[in-house]
């Protein structure tokens, strides 16, 4: 009886990979689209690209580097996981890398809470520091009001976007669920990457002879939209109270639009208003190119 029990636990890791449930398109595609927000990081320096030294150079070899380095990283780590851990104590588990740690690691199982906080810490920072300039171009280019295109004159950071950022993340706090949370984000943001990739398909075909410092093969794009389509399409059947919810938020922000910069002969008193919002954050000045 102790051979097979034996026998059993060292056979037991050959099953790490089993399935744990049926397979259905919908739940992959949703996993895939949970997945993806780990790696979310890669678009975010195209958005800081103003602020970057020679970003025709650097913006791709930063690319080049992270996204296969990062990849290499998480794909490994996952491995290490579901090799070493069992479905049911995946699922039992509020923080996957800490059970992993305290179960291998032993008395250096500290390693592993601090490796996720500092993970953590960079990526709020990161989406911290582009969200609030893509909010800012957005006001400064008259798709969002002009409050948010504002910079502090000594630091030139753009501090009302910031505070914008600020409350729009405490609202989503308000989502007690993680994982229909990233659902939410994951849905709209690849709904915009898609979009954002077919418009440089069609920007290649309407303005071929258009200047193009950064230029790929539109077999890339293709692949993207592609795997974009599955990933939307079966996401939406697996989950569409929560992708239509997250369509839902999204469109919250046209009447912000037609209400900050469509209406032109606004009232006295929303001027006031504004002005009021001006003076609080009175080390700021409006940025115009």
């Amino acid at each position: 009886q102790g051979c097979k029990q034996i026998c059993y636990y060292w056979l037991e890791p050959a099953h790490a990979f089993e399935t744990f449930q049926p397979y259905d398109i919908g739940q992959i595609a949703l996993s895939f689209l949970q997945g993806s927000f780990a790696y979310g990081g890669w678009n975010f320096l195209n958005y800081v690209t103003e602020e970057l030294v020679d970003p025709y150079k650097n913006l791709p070899r930063a690319i080049f580097i992270s996204i296969p380095l990062v990849t290499f990283v998480y794909v490994f780590a996952n491995i290490a996981y579901v090799t070493a851990m069992s479905p049911q104590e995946l699922l039992a588990s509020n923080a996957v890398a800490v059970t992993f740690g305290e179960k291998l690691l032993g008395v250096m199982s500290w390693i592993m809470p601090i490796s996720v906080a500092l993970s953590t810490f960079g990526g709020v920072n990161g989406s911290l520091f582009t969200s609030s300039r893509l909010f800012f171009a957005g006001a400064r280019e008259g798709h969002l009001p002009r409050l948010l295109a504002m910079i502090h004159v000594k630091r030139c950071t753009p501090i009302p976007a910031l505070l914008f950022t600020c409350i729009s993340t405490l609202l989503m706090l308000c989502t007690s669920d993680m994982y229909t949370l990233i659902n939410y984000v994951g849905f709209i943001n690849y709904l915009f990457y898609g979009v954002t990739v077919a418009g440089q398909i069609v920007l290649r075909i309407k303005q071929p002879d258009l200047n193009r410092p950064i230029k790929v093969s539109l077999v890339w794009p293709v692949i993207y939209l592609l795997f974009w389509a599955f990933l939307l399409i079966f996401s939406l059947y697996s989950e569409p109270v929560v992708c239509g919810l997250g369509m839902a938020i999204m469109l919250t922000g046209v009447p912000v639009y037609f209400l900050g910069v469509y209406w032109d002969n606004k009232p006295q008193c929303f001027n006031t208003f504004i002005g009021m919002e001006t003076m609080f954050t009175s080390d700021t000045h409006y940025y115009d190119p």
